[in-house]
């Protein structure tokens, strides 16, 4: 059950968010740091812009999330989403730093987590992303585990994804998962995918086929008082993937230049993100969009199905 939101939390809804928690119309949440730490310009707008027009054409609302100037927004308009995508310098927002942001008036952008949290607070049950955090590489001795995962045991949202990102440790992340409860889902595959391919070479825990039955396992669970959220994994279009044995050669390289240069917290997943853009001559990036836009399409169609 959502809880009411605050008189003193500091709000807005988009315009068009807010004619849509009016009318009852269904919602898909969108975070903003793939806007402003996963993309460059003006590659992120176009991504932006082209994610949430799919929301649109399946009959959802896009509400991309993110913190401008001390203030939450539910939803960005136009003119926000192209001055955010030219930003710099703006916070990466997680659990630990999102009320840091709106009392001391900074900017920000919303990574899974924090919109989880935004979202669940708004009264949005279904969020579209990339791809999760998880337990990085190497995580038994860094202890580097994203705080993506224990949101996802905790807050009632659907966040649905290509899976865990490619450069993390997928079977631990998998692991850790199923301890906190947390259901991971592959949509029509009995394959759970790595971000940039279609498979990781392990089997998905459940798979559902429509979405008319993820939001069917839903509301089973709400009815048992089963809390946190669910974790969907929708492999990429296979003529946008690119093959997980190729993958790991890219990764294996940029792991090696993070551990060089001494990369460490929040700063890792962008400088791999950056460095595999490169090894694969752009490669990844496109098939990035791709997988971005692929998860919009489902997670409003699942919205679509929790309103009926």
């Amino acid at each position: 059950m959502t809880k009411a939101i605050s008189p003193l939390l500091p709000i807005v809804y988009s315009k068009e968010v807010a004619a849509a928690k009016v009318r009852g119309a269904p919602i898909v949440a969108l975070e903003s740091t793939i806007i402003t730490h996963g993309m460059p310009f003006p590659g992120n707008l176009e991504m932006a812009r082209s994610v949430e027009a799919i929301i649109r054409e399946k009959g959802a609302v896009p509400a991309t999330i993110a913190v401008i100037d001390g203030i939450l927004h539910i939803g960005l308009e136009d003119a926000q989403i192209a001055a955010l995508a030219q930003m710099t310098g703006v916070m990466k927002l997680s659990r630990a730093d999102i009320a840091f942001a709106l009392a001391e008036r900074r900017s920000g952008a919303t990574t899974v987590a924090a919109t989880m949290i935004a979202a669940s607070r708004a009264g949005i049950s279904v969020f579209a992303t990339g791809g999760i955090g998880g337990v990085h590489r190497g995580a038994e001795e860094s202890l580097d585990i994203s705080a993506d995962l224990e949101e996802l045991a905790r807050t009632p949202v659907i966040v649905v994804s290509a899976g865990p990102k490619a450069i993390l440790d997928i079977p631990k992340t998998l692991e850790f998962l199923e301890t906190r409860g947390v259901p991971v889902v592959t949509y029509d595959s009995e394959e759970f995918p790595a971000f940039w391919s279609r498979d990781s070479g392990l089997r998905s825990p459940l798979s559902l086929s429509s979405p008319a039955a993820i939001a069917n396992f839903q509301r089973m669970r709400e009815q048992l008082g089963i809390e946190g959220g669910m974790l969907i994994a929708n492999p990429v279009p296979e003529e946008h993937e690119i093959p997980r044995e190729e993958m790991e050669i890219y990764i294996g390289r940029a792991l090696a230049s993070a551990e060089r240069e001494e990369v460490t917290g929040k700063d890792v997943t962008p400088f791999l993100l950056d460095n595999i853009f490169h090894l694969t001559a752009g490669r990844s990036l496109k098939t990035n969009i791709a997988l971005v836009e692929n998860n919009a399409r489902l997670a409003a169609e699942i919205a679509v199905a929790m309103n009926d």
